[in-house]
């Protein structure tokens, strides 16, 4: 009888790990290995398979275009990752699929597109297109063995929220997406970090892309941040291409952020009203608007993250930042990062900003690494690792 009970014991656990496998559907549920093909099931759409990530890290693309002549993988994080400057070729079979298997590739998410024949494009069977204020891209999730930190795990969860509203600055309706912590409390006061996308992102970015909602989600089950609203506006206020953009885009932006973004957050969500509760800070175009205006509003926060940007000539930017004797005690956390992989694209500028800092005594983060250059991987990196875990957090 005892034989029985064991074996039936073993039985359920077995079924239960089955079905908790079975649950973890890519194209149904939030799975952290989405493009592992445990079925072999063409995308609902598609003619083929692509990408397809194996166990041992190695990834098969494959695209159907019998009548090109020449297919490669292209795209900056992805090339940075096979250490590849050109790129890579496919070879075609006798039924006009393309394929290429590259790697192993370190566990991460990464850009690219497809050449074919000279056009750059995205992978025509892959559901993970990337959405911005720019030609489209593709997605690659090179699972781990267990779920990365920007992945959805079984904690609790924040919400995000999208709100459009009328701005009087730029004379038509924005967006912006707000993620509230895990049993927000409208009766409890929260500090709010203002989160900036870059040159060609939409607000929505830093949630599709970055992932900021979920490693917030992470962060705060792990006690490691304190719970915060994180409104993600959007910071693109004229064409990126428009001649005057450099000249006009702080002074729109500033004004944007004074007069509609601040206020709006204030007046709908339960908010701590007071510069030490605020924090500001993106990425590329982002860090630059962090720089140039947040600098020039410390009226309104104490916080800033400047992230794969900076400025050859800071003091000359920010005048009154760098000449207030008592800039010291009013900046209360302050981080400049930007990737290992781009030094030679942003490094200066961040550099210059960094020795700046220091020459006039601003405490401050100044963080070189992970694996990336000027992508996600490393603004997600930074979000997790630097800025988020040091926000109002608690001086001894």
């Amino acid at each position: 009888m005892k034989k029985i009970k064991s074996l039936l014991l073993v039985s359920a656990i077995i079924s239960a790990t089955s079905a908790k496998l079975l649950a973890q559907q890519a194209n149904v549920n939030l799975d952290f290995n989405p493009q592992k093909n445990t079925q072999n099931l063409v995308p609902y759409g598609g003619n083929v398979v692509s990408p397809e990530v194996h166990d041992d890290h190695r990834v098969t693309f494959r695209v159907k275009a019998p009548d090109a002549q020449k297919v490669a993988l292209t795209g900056g994080p992805i090339l940075l990752a096979l250490k590849s400057k050109e790129p890579v070729p496919f070879t075609k079979n006798a039924d006009g699929i393309w394929t290429l298997t590259v790697g192993p590739v370190k566990p991460n998410i990464y850009v690219y597109r497809l050449l074919i024949d000279g056009v750059a494009v995205v992978d025509p069977a892959n559901t993970l297109t990337g959405a911005s204020n720019q030609p489209g891209y593709s997605n690659l999730v090179v699972h781990d063995r267990a779920p990365a930190y920007y992945d959805a795990k079984p904690v609790p969860h924040g919400s995000v929220t999208r709100h459009i509203y009328h701005s009087d600055v730029l004379n038509g309706e924005r967006e912006m997406f707000v993620y509230t912590p895990p049993g927000y409390d409208p009766k409890k006061k929260y500090p709010v970090l203002y989160l900036l996308g870059g040159s060609g992102e939409l607000a929505n970015g830093w949630e599709l892309d970055g992932k900021a909602n979920l490693i917030a989600d992470n962060l705060l089950s792990e006690g490691r941040i304190v719970p915060m609203i994180i409104a993600m506006p959007n910071n693109q206020v004229l064409h990126r291409n428009d001649p005057k953009h450099l000249e006009q885009t702080y002074k729109l932006f500033e004004s944007e952020l004074r007069k509609h973004i601040v206020p709006f957050i204030d007046s709908h969500y339960s908010t701590a009203k007071d510069r030490r509760s605020r924090a500001i800070s993106g990425l590329s175009m982002g860090g630059r608007h962090t720089q140039a205006v947040g600098f020039n509003a410390i009226d309104l926060f104490s916080s800033f993250g400047i992230l794969s940007a900076g400025d050859l000539e800071p003091e000359k930017l920010n005048p009154a930042f760098f000449s207030d004797p008592k800039i010291k005690d009013k900046v209360d956390y302050l981080l400049v990062g930007l990737g290992s992989g781009e030094l030679d694209f942003v490094g200066k500028r961040s550099e210059a900003t960094h020795e700046a800092l220091k020459k006039i005594g601003v405490e401050h983060d100044y963080f070189v690494g992970g694996d990336g250059a000027h992508d996600w991987g490393t603004w997600r990196l930074l979000l997790h690792d630097k800025l988020l875990p040091n926000l109002w957090k608690k001086k001894p």
